[in-house]
């Protein structure tokens, strides 16, 4: 069975604008999703949406265009893979103060944001030798994969970015100029934050991959990648690879973290080296 033919649809989707009644909207995402045998997690707040809902492809259409008639959403752009079965065991609408939690205020990617970097762009820009490539995933993502060059701030939470910055940052503090700064997260939206927060602490030229891993590794042919390994992703699937394949992961009950379903138990839990 190809990955285009597996029964599933799965959509991850984010969109910062300002909502002024989120309670309305939780409980008009969850109706819709109700009716359509819709599972996965949205999450509203006054800065926007994010989630990733799966279903049929009828299921998902429609959905979509519910959350494409939020003010704000028109163009709503959904990154789409597939999976073999219910990645999802059901789903939730919750209300957030953020919708990708920085805890830091101020900043806000409406205003002010980095430069996206198309997928195809992408490759020229970390091979350059005065770019500084960063991941701004958590540790347990960047264990199973990431792109060549990155830098690995190992913070077990996206809140913990901005710290982690500010310290990594003050190497550059008497450089007559500041390095161009390249990030990249799973789908794209820690990284408008990120570039946001970066672009605040005085660094002119940010970039950030548009689309995010999950549109690179759907777009870019295998042969020409700078990928290395798989992608972990939020839902039963664990991770998936290069076309959006599901990956050779699980997810340890008892820690929480992936590892290759190559080994026997969670190394994390063995005290071994993971794979």
């Amino acid at each position: 069975m190809t990955t285009q033919s597996l029964p599933i649809l799965v959509a991850a989707l984010y969109k910062f604008t300002p909502f002024d009644d989120c309670p309305a909207i939780q409980t008009r995402l969850t109706d819709a999703c109700a009716a359509h045998g819709i599972r996965g997690t949205l999450l509203v707040a006054p800065e926007g949406l994010n989630g990733t809902i799966a279903g049929t492809d009828d299921g998902i259409t429609a959905v979509l265009d519910v959350i494409r008639a939020l003010p704000g959403c028109e163009a709503l752009e959904v990154k789409f893979s597939r999976a073999p079965d219910m990645p999802f065991r059901r789903m939730k609408v919750r209300l957030k103060k953020e919708i990708v939690t920085m805890g830091v205020e101020g900043i806000d990617p409406t205003q002010v944001v980095g430069t996206y970097v198309p997928p195809a762009q992408w490759n020229d820009l970390i091979a350059a030798e005065d770019v500084v490539v960063i991941d701004t995933r958590n540790d347990y993502e960047v264990e199973i994969g990431t792109f060549e060059r990155a830098i690995n701030p190992e913070t077990r939470t996206f809140r913990q970015f901005p710290e982690w910055f500010r310290d990594f940052s003050r190497q550059f503090e008497n450089s007559a100029r500041k390095p161009r700064i390249a990030m990249f997260c799973t789908g794209g939206i820690r990284c408008e934050k990120a570039t946001a927060f970066v672009k605040s602490q005085g660094f002119d030229e940010v970039y950030h991959l548009e689309g995010g891993i999950l549109k690179y590794l759907e777009t870019v042919e295998e042969t020409e990648s700078r990928w290395k390994g798989e992608c972990f992703v939020f839902d039963e699937r664990v991770a998936v690879g290069h076309g959006l394949a599901p990956g050779r992961h699980r997810m340890c009950r008892d820690c929480g973290r992936p590892y290759a379903e190559t080994q026997p138990g969670c190394p994390h839990c063995t005290g071994e080296t993971p794979a």
